[in-house]
């Protein structure tokens, strides 16, 4: 099912009625989202990327704005009557009733036309059980099971109906670091499996970068870049996308840009071709730095930190805008790091311009 939002906007009134000022949770979003695709919405707490998702779920009224399901605008529709399945953060099962009365519960909900006989209710049920792979769980009590196997449970319920879109607000948040690998993985297989439309509201970019076809990266109700997960990491359009995606997170510089020459702290550190002479923040991938004992940026050497295959090189740099510059380099050439500095040439299409004043990319042509 495509959904198709256009210029979607939500306002809240004013908690201070003296003051009187709104707050613009989501302000003109339009996206065509495709059939079949998992969608990540992205950014910090406050962004609007939950009440993006309610919008679409029928959970709260836009302000303005359009939400459309195919070619039918569902705007107005209730909640009930969208056919969307929607999986809270916090699960939200009946703490009374088995597993599969949790999921046989908005089976049995359905009234008129839409009323099913009892077997149908049961084999739908167990197909979705099986679908998150707890059919073996059924006779359970939510409060007899993990944490991961409650996430599945809710899945299933929301799945069980059958739903024209899938929504997930932060789904995998109350769960430790090893099963929230294990249960994104699950929730892209199950995604493949049933190829229904997903949209996925995160603040986590490694969780949305792994699992989404796509990224919507928001800021303050603003949708910042919308692309595949690599390409808005390979090319962001500001400073804030830049800043947001990546693990270790990108090192920024103040620099300034003088003939077409990239200066970091008065050093000429990159060829910058096309560039108008101009102060600039300057970001650096840690996968951008080349290890090279004549290379024109020179760090000092805080530690070593070993990551097994890769190494990452802790160090400081007088234009640095982070506390520490980290680089990730090969284990090996890590080894030659062992004076009070080290001494860099730096990957072009790893490093990124941005206006001071805008924080807007600027951009230079990458030989």
């Amino acid at each position: 099912m495509k959904v198709v939002l256009q210029n979607l906007t939500k306002i809240f009134p004013s908690r201070n009625k003296k003051a009187n000022e709104e707050v613009v949770a989501v302000n003109d979003f339009t996206f065509e989202i495709p059939d079949g695709k998992l969608i990540g919405l992205l950014g910090p707490s406050g962004c609007g990327k939950s009440t993006t998702l309610y919008m679409i779920s029928g959970l709260q009224k836009p302000s303005g704005g359009r939400i459309f399901f195919g070619d039918d605008d569902v705007t107005e529709l209730s909640a009930e009557n969208r056919g969307v399945g929607l999986v809270f953060q916090n699960y939200a099962l009946y703490p009374h009733m088995t597993v599969k009365q949790n999921i046989l519960f908005p089976l049995q909900n359905l009234k008129g036309e839409d009323k099913l006989e009892k077997d149908v209710m049961l084999d739908r049920a167990y197909q979705a059980a099986k679908l998150v792979q707890i059919d073996e769980l059924m006779e359970r009590k939510p409060s007899e099971l993990s944490g991961g196997q409650q996430q599945r449970v809710a899945i299933a319920r929301a799945l069980v109906k059958m739903p024209k879109v899938l929504l997930l607000d932060e789904p995998l948040s109350n769960l430790d670091a090893r099963l929230r690998l294990q249960t994104r993985e699950e929730i892209r297989r199950i995604q493949k499996e049933t190829g229904i439309t997903t949209i996925f509201v995160t603040h986590d970019q490694e969780e949305a970068m792994s699992i989404s076809d796509m990224i919507v990266v928001m800021k303050l109700g603003v949708v910042q870049q919308i692309g595949a997960p690599q390409d808005v990491y390979d090319d962001p359009t500001n400073l804030f996308v830049a800043k947001f995606l990546g693990t270790p997170p990108i090192n920024v510089f103040e620099g300034e840009v003088k003939a077409g020459k990239l200066y970091l702290d008065d050093v000429a550190v990159l060829d910058v071709p096309g560039v108008e002479d101009q102060p600039v923040y300057a970001g650096i991938r840690p996968e951008g730095f080349i290890p090279d004992a004549f290379g024109p940026m020179i760090c000092n050497l805080s530690g070593v930190d070993v990551m097994g295959r890769d190494v990452s090189l802790v160090t400081t740099h007088p234009a640095s805008l982070n506390p520490v510059v980290r680089s990730i380099v090969d284990a090996d050439a890590a080894k030659n790091a062992t004076g009070l500095t080290v001494s860099y040439s730096l990957k072009p299409h790893k490093v990124f311009l941005f206006n001071k004043e805008t924080e807007a990319r600027v951009y230079f042509e990458v030989k």
